[in-house]
């Protein structure tokens, strides 16, 4: 478990970030679209 968290450590923050700042501005798609890109990436 600790070491696949380690492994999508990163993802995992990216994910959580954005959902906060999603929350806290009012949702926008466009900026939701683009950094589910830029993670795939």
């Amino acid at each position: 478990m600790k070491t696949i968290f380690l492994k999508y450590k990163k993802p995992i923050i990216i994910i959580t970030s954005v959902i906060i700042l999603q929350i806290i501005f009012g949702f926008d798609p466009k900026f939701l679209i683009i950094n589910l890109i830029w993670l795939l990436v």
